[in-house]
């Protein structure tokens, strides 16, 4: 059985990239805000989040919560360098 398919909990390294290939989309409300505020207490300030291109509904839903999210001061797609439109990139208060 892969880690993905576990029910137990996964530890994750808080690097400031996060990579949301391994997750399912409902687990983005609770992953994203954890991971941001994990980032903030870490002292990282800038994360790139990894959202792949697809349709782009992932995209919007990462989106929608950063722009909900009082820990983000701004974000805005990847340039070609750090995965164009595949990534977003987010700088912390």
């Amino acid at each position: 059985m892969s880690a993905e398919d576990s029910d137990e909990p996964v530890e994750m390294v808080v690097d400031g990239v996060l990579d949301l290939h391994p997750f399912e989309p409902c687990d983005l409300g609770t992953l994203i805000p954890d991971y941001l505020a994990a980032c903030r207490e870490r002292g990282i300030k800038s994360v790139r989040i990894i959202h792949g291109k697809g349709k782009g509904a992932v995209r919007e839903s990462v989106h929608a919560l950063l722009s909900r999210s009082p820990l983000v001061a701004s974000f805005r797609l990847a340039g070609a360098d750090a995965g164009g439109w595949g990534a977003t990139l987010v700088d912390l208060l």
